[in-house]
């Protein structure tokens, strides 16, 4: 008889008659069969997926072109949407306005390899979140790529935008890069998060901000970012004869560690990095399996005076980070100036060094 358990069996259908029905593991047996299902399905939707913004590519650049040479506006798009659809009848996606955003796309991408190829790797929708809410090449790179990585849903990636975490990222990689290089794996944590979904007010207390989390764990992650997945709240530690509780306890699937959040509600203190680091080296000694990754932490606060975080990190050997959370999404004309500011004070560095 065949070995059900074994994930590679293929039962025949004599097989399957011989079977004692009583005694069979459906869901071990035909688990392997679903896979290979779900598995062509999703790459048939990839396929069609592909050859859908293509085809928006290729009506995009042939309507540019047509304006161009030939002078064709608004009103000749709109007859093209009428004469479409009498032609072929029942088809979607040929709006007048989404023509124009066809022309839009191509004439935003066109030239630029890298970028219109990976267009092509996610949804219509997410492409226009995209072409609608980046306004640069590499921040359109930077949301593309986490549409496919992360196989954003488009309410999703519009919230990344909305939240500006391409600015967000760059300015925390910029200000920590001597940190960063010495810790790489801080690379997944940021300096700032945006929990404006917990709908708490400015002022609250850490366990109250702790519950919300717990409750909006969804949208949580994915402020924090999909790698990380969930192992518990008020996580128990035991050292010698005493117990400690670290907030929120992650596994980050990516670095292969576990990632502890301290929530504070108030501004950085010192003494906040000694009980992190305390808890880290319990959880390497005590929690953390053979084949994983050293522990990674995060203070999570509501604000941080950045020469006293200096201070406190110039002599830790651990691996965490300090970050503000603010319940309200960002400013993005501050964010934008603090880039603006950091990318001129890089180039003028840059042109320095070339002096002779």
């Amino acid at each position: 008889m065949t070995d059900l358990t074994r994930p590679d069996a293929r039962l025949s259908s004599t097989q399957l008659r011989e079977t004692d029905p009583a005694s069979l593991d459906l869901d071990e047996a035909f688990s392997p069969l679903l896979a290979i299902i779900e598995q062509a399905q999703a790459r048939a939707y990839r396929a069609v997926n592909y050859e859908l913004v293509g085809m928006y590519w290729d009506v995009g650049e042939y309507i540019s072109a047509r304006v161009r040479t030939d002078g064709w506006g608004k009103g000749v798009v709109k007859e093209f949407s009428a004469w479409i659809q009498v032609r072929l009848p029942g088809i979607k996606g040929f709006s007048p306005p989404n023509v124009w955003r066809m022309k839009q796309l191509y004439e935003t991408y066109a030239g630029k390899e890298e970028l219109s190829t990976l267009l092509r790797e996610t949804t219509w929708s997410n492409n226009l979140a995209v072409l609608t809410g980046a306004k640069t090449d590499e921040a359109r790179q930077f949301y593309l790529s986490r549409a496919i990585k992360y196989r954003y849903a488009f309410r999703e990636l519009e919230r990344q935008i909305n939240s500006l975490l391409y600015e967000r990222t760059v300015l925390y990689n910029e200000t920590h890069k001597e940190i960063i290089a010495v810790h790489p794996e801080l690379a997944s944590l940021r300096d700032s998060y945006t929990l404006e979904f917990l709908g708490l007010p400015r002022q609250g207390r850490e366990r109250n901000l702790r519950e919300a989390i717990v409750a909006n764990l969804r949208d949580f992650i994915l402020e924090f970012g999909k790698d990380f997945a969930f192992v518990g709240q008020e996580y128990r530690l035991q050292v010698g004869a005493h117990d400690y509780f670290i907030d929120l306890l992650f596994q980050n699937r990516d670095l292969n560690c576990l990632v502890a959040v301290e929530l504070k509600a108030g501004e950085f203190k010192p003494e906040y990095l000694g009980q992190l680091n305390f808890y880290l080296e319990a959880l390497d000694r005590d929690v953390r399996k053979l084949h994983e990754n050293p522990s990674v932490g995060l203070i999570l606060c509501t604000g941080k005076d950045d020469t006293v975080v200096e201070y406190a990190m110039s002599r830790s050997l651990s691996p965490a980070m300090v970050a503000e959370y603010q319940l309200h999404l960002p400013a993005k004309n501050v964010l934008e100036a603090k880039l603006r500011e950091l990318t001129n004070a890089a180039n003028l560095d840059s042109l320095e060094r070339e002096e002779p």
